[in-house]
């Protein structure tokens, strides 16, 4: 009886010294700085599609910046106060770093953190060489979004950790504070890959093997470590919903551009393009995921998933896009004027039609064979990462 109770107390004592080391506070904070980041990295593109890149001190830097530091200064003060002053369970429940002790998730937001404010400068230096244009994938830009997926990341190993130690309410919670951080990477992803997914290119093989290679792995890593029913339908819904909000509320707001060269017209924000309707492959994922939970491997699994997302995927986006073009997008609603203010007025006559040149033009159908199996690898990889996010603790 007396080892039996002694074995109690011990279980007790490890998962309360787990919980300890997790703190909610900093799980929260860390949600709040992803968001800080996502959305500043909105306004940002909206400000360079407006404005133009006028300088480094823009609000929309200073929220991507300080998501950055609200992330890395709370995790670097958990990592001290576990490594000098906390109990021994807090460092025991841990991981150790060059003698620091942190939660995993803590790490990953410290380098993050390093990322993103060493990419400012960075930044700043290659448009004062190369020009003050709008180009997403540059190698500051690539930096940059090294630490944005960190802290992504960290918020998402924070508030699983926390949704694994805990149980009834507060594990909840916490399971919705990971969809939400799973939204955030969604949406990440999505912004990355954007000028891919113009409407113009919608109907080209290119754009579905690119949404095949990323999207699957993202919303299979975090639905399969997520305690919520219909965890990839939600985070996608979230996703959808941050960026519709975002995208109808700054075109209300008046502004110009300030750098030239200027062929169109602009009086208020011009905002990114429509999001993809990502809800709906993502309902299709979770369909086939909890009907198949237990009874498939994941080597079959996988390429199901796949087939499902590319089948669903195209299902939504290709009339949707035959939609885009047309002059019926051209509101506030679909915004499909948003035209920046370098744009000529031939490149935007091009937006009333689908792409005919390459590497846009390639035969479709093997492009979508080509999109299934990129779909499968990235399935697979998303069960993998996601069965193991199961298991943090730390």
């Amino acid at each position: 009886m007396t080892i039996a109770l002694d074995s109690i107390r011990e279980a007790a004592s490890i998962r309360e010294s787990a919980i300890v080391a997790t703190d909610a506070w900093h799980a929260r904070a860390v949600v709040f700085a992803a968001a800080c980041v996502m959305i500043g990295v909105y306004w940002d593109i909206s400000w360079h599609m407006t404005i133009g890149r006028d300088t480094f001190w823009t609000p929309a830097h200073l929220l991507i910046q300080a998501g950055g530091l609200i992330a890395g200064l709370s995790s670097g003060y958990v990592a001290l106060r576990n490594t000098f002053v906390g109990t021994g369970a807090q460092r025991e429940a841990s991981v150790g770093f060059w003698g620091f002790r942190a939660p995993l998730g803590a790490w990953v937001c410290v380098w993050g953190c390093g990322a993103m404010v060493l990419s400012a400068p960075f930044d700043n230096w290659w448009h004062n060489a190369y020009g003050l244009d709008v180009q997403i994938i540059s190698p500051p830009h690539m930096i940059l979004a090294l630490g944005i997926v960190a802290i992504t990341v960290g918020a998402l190993l924070l508030t699983l950790a926390r949704q694994n130690q805990t149980t009834g309410t507060e594990q909840k919670q916490f399971a919705t504070l990971f969809t939400i951080a799973a939204a955030f990477w969604i949406m990440n992803v999505w912004v990355m890959l954007s000028e891919y997914s113009y409407k113009e290119f919608m109907h080209s093989g290119l754009f579905y093997r690119v949404a095949a290679t990323y999207y699957p792995l993202v919303l299979l890593t975090t639905a399969r470590a997520n305690t919520l029913r219909w965890p990839a339908t939600k985070a996608s819904a979230v996703y959808m919903g941050l960026t519709l909000a975002l995208m109808w509320t700054l075109q209300a707001f008046p502004a110009e551009p300030k750098l030239g060269p200027i062929y169109q017209r602009i009086t208020h924000m011009v905002t990114m393009d429509f999001p993809v309707l990502m809800v709906v492959p993502a309902f299709g994922l979770d369909v086939v995921r909890q009907r198949l939970h237990g009874r498939v491997r994941d080597l079959w699994l996988a390429p199901l998933l796949a087939l499902t997302f590319v089948a669903l995927f195209l299902a939504v986006e290709w009339p949707f896009a035959s939609f885009l073009i047309t002059t019926h997008s051209r509101n506030w609603f679909f915004n499909g004027a948003n035209y920046v203010y370098f744009m000529t007025n031939q490149f935007a006559a091009r937006t009333f039609s689908f792409a005919d040149w390459e590497p846009w033009s390639r035969p479709l159908a093997p492009q979508l064979a080509f999109a299934a199996l990129l779909a499968t690898i990235s399935s697979y990889v998303g069960l993998k990462w996601g069965s193991w996010m199961t298991k943090v603790r730390r």
